[in-house]
C-alpha cells in the first residue's frame, strides 16, 4: 500500500470536491480533529457534510508529503477566498488502506517578539 499516494489522493479529492473519492478513502468511523479549536467529528458522513458545508471558496495545494507504512503528514497551502493559510494534516491509516483519523493543524500567523530579533531572519 502506498501511503504517500493515498495522502496525495485525499487532498486532491478534497480540492476537486470529488466526494465519492473522499468517501472511498475514509473509514466509516473516521475521526477528524482540529486541536486549535478542540473540535472533533466522528464518522464519515458527518465529516463529508462538514467539508461540503465549509463556507467560502476554499482550495488546497500540496506542498510536501511525508509518509511511512501507517501514517502521513501533508504540508498544505490552503486558501479561503483571498486569504492564504498553511496547514499540517496528519493521517492515520488502517490495515484496509482507509483513513481512520485526520488531525488538522491550522496555525495562526503572528509577529514574533522583538526580543529574539537578533537571532532570526525573517522570510
Amino acid at each position: 500500500m502506498n501511503i504517500k499516494a493515498l495522502a496525495e489522493s485525499y487532498i486532491r479529492s478534497l480540492e476537486s470536491r470529488d466526494w465519492q473519492d473522499v468517501t472511498d478513502l475514509l473509514s466509516p468511523d473516521v475521526v477528524y480533529e482540529m486541536p486549535q479549536s478542540r473540535e472533533r467529528i466522528t464518522g464519515r458522513d458527518k465529516y463529508l457534510q462538514f467539508n461540503k458545508e465549509y463556507p467560502g471558496d476554499w482550495h488546497l495545494a500540496i506542498n510536501r508529503v511525508v509518509a511511512d507504512d501507517r501514517h502521513a503528514v501533508i504540508w498544505v497551502n490552503a486558501r479561503v477566498g483571498d486569504e492564504p493559510q498553511v496547514a499540517n494534516v496528519w493521517l492515520d491509516i488502517n490495515d484496509d488502506g482507509q483513513i481512520i483519523r485526520v488531525t488538522d493543524f491550522w496555525p495562526e500567523t503572528y509577529e514574533p517578539p522583538a526580543n529574539r530579533k537578533h537571532l532570526v531572519e525573517r522570510y
